[in-house]
């Protein structure tokens, strides 16, 4: 997914709600709130809150839909923008987006619910359960066997990250085509990196293989088995694996937008891997799915999995934040969440549930330079309603550098494979723009450490015992060294 960032004068966006429930005056306020203090990860000393009319403006975003949990409940589910904006057709509630990688966690719910019934093993070579196809194994694996709760935690060790979908008209390859890597499919073949069990390695392949174990298990379409056995149980009855989906009404259905506003050809793409990538749901579907979860994981419910299993599935398998079908975010004052976010082409979206609490919230958005808001209007929901850990923003001073100093700082920076992050000057300021992305701007906050509030990364450019500037250090989920090569 390549982000930019855009400022676009964007007048007449609608804004409509549609909620399962009369709202109180408290939660009316509340959406108020949210809706008027907007604010980025990271942002000048001073600098004000946002409303959210004025950021779908600022990036461009046609389509936004939000759901937010408290206390175990959906407390409130609204929809912002046009759902089809050449149509006028506006997102409600229960306009359905297509999820991305957040189809993930409910694959891994239907796979869980299989071992939970005794049908598969979690921790049984995979190709014991494959009949239409099998698993082929060579030396990088070094003799160990893929399980399923490698497929589900990434740490099988194998290739292919993600898939870009097909466009309406396109020959659609068959689960076996996908995995071998055999036209019309337009992925690679998924094959060992390296031995299972070693480390995490995000593989949207490796859940494409348990889809088909699903498929041959059952012997049924994989659409149907996870409607019968996971989403109608939870009261996802909106939501469809079905590729295209079918039986919805057309205004149901999110257009997806590039960030220039243009529609994605055929309005959007269609994915056969949808274990990995084929959910089409909206906020208030996916709430029903979190508050399952954390109802389940307290032994409170056991509409598909039992507290034991959804345990197991919350726990990280063989890394700190990886377990099964789920990312796990813990912090040092012991609140943790279990969360998800999806990309599909022209779909963004994101999903927090609390362990303890009951609480959540979901965002979701039918542009592809969503992954630029919706941290804003999660910050947002947390300072709302105290959601800890979830509000990420941080205020920091900007500081006055000399144009001798800023010149110093402009070159390339190598951050991986080719991969390099140049910077500029243009003006008075400086300019950051990595490999195949978007040029954004850079904010001094001291003489050698910068800021960017539009894509939330800090940078701090490093000195020799010379006074050259050798390196930069990136700060986004960790630190990141780039050598000055130019």
């Amino acid at each position: 997914m390549k982000s930019a960032i855009f400022s676009f004068a964007f007048a007449g966006i609608l804004f409509f709600q549609l909620t399962s429930c009369a709202q109180t005056v408290d939660t009316a306020e509340k959406i108020k709130q949210v809706e008027s203090n907007l604010v980025p990860n990271i942002r000048a000393e001073g600098e004000p809150a946002y409303s959210i009319k004025d950021r779908m403006a600022h990036y461009n975003i046609q389509g936004v839909s939000i759901a937010v949990i408290h206390n175990y409940k959906i407390e409130w589910a609204k929809g912002y923008g046009w759902a089809d904006k050449d149509k006028q057709v506006p997102v409600t509630a229960q306009t359905l987006f297509q999820a991305g990688s957040i189809s993930k966690s409910l694959n891994s719910v239907g796979v869980l619910k299989l071992a939970q019934d005794k049908k598969i093993g979690l921790y049984t070579d995979i190709n014991s359960y494959l009949k239409s196809w099998k698993f082929p194994y060579d030396s990088l694996a070094k003799g160990k066997k893929i399980t399923i709760a490698n497929l589900l935690s990434h740490s099988a060790g194998l290739t292919v990250h993600g898939f870009g979908g097909y466009q309406k008209g396109d020959a659609i390859p068959t689960i076996e085509q996908v995995l071998d890597g055999k036209k019309p499919a337009n992925s690679d073949p998924v094959r060992s990196m390296y031995e299972p069990g070693l480390k995490f390695e995000y593989s949207g392949g490796g859940t494409t293989i348990s889809q088909l174990i699903v498929m041959d298990v059952t012997g049924q379409a994989y659409d149907k088995y996870m409607y019968d056995n996971v989403l109608k149980p939870l009261g996802m009855t909106s939501s469809t694996y079905q590729q295209p989906p079918s039986g919805k009404r057309p205004e149901l259905i999110s257009t997806a937008y590039y960030p220039d506003g243009k529609e994605v050809p055929g309005k959007y793409h269609i994915y056969p891997e949808q274990a990995a990538a084929g959910l089409w749901t909206n906020p208030t579907d996916l709430s029903k799915y979190i508050i399952e979860t954390q109802l389940a994981y307290a032994g409170r419910s056991h509409k598909v999995l039992d507290k034991q299993m959804t345990s197991l599935r919350l726990t990280p398998y063989n890394d700190k934040s990886a377990a099964l079908g789920v990312f796990i975010n813990a912090f040092p004052d012991g609140t943790k969440y279990f969360q998800h976010g999806g990309v599909d082409e022209g779909f963004i979206s994101q999903y927090y549930g609390s362990f303890e609490g009951g609480n959540g919230v979901v965002v979701m958005v039918n542009t592809a330079n969503g992954g630029e808001l919706i941290p804003e209007i999660i910050n947002s929901v947390a300072s709302v309603y105290g959601f800890k850990g979830l509000n990420n923003s941080k205020q920091v001073k900007t500081a006055v550098l000399a144009d001798a100093v800023l010149q110093e700082y402009t070159g390339q920076y190598e951050l991986g494979q080719q991969f390099i992050l140049t910077v500029t000057k243009d003006g008075n300021g400086l300019y950051a723009q990595a490999t195949g992305q978007g040029k954004f701007a850079i904010t001094p906050e001291s003489q050698s450490r910068f800021f960017s509030k539009e894509v939330g990364i800090e940078l701090e450019f490093v000195r020799d015992d010379k006074g050259t500037v050798t390196k930069m250090v990136l700060y986004q989920n960790g630190a990141h060294e780039a050598k000055k090569i130019k």
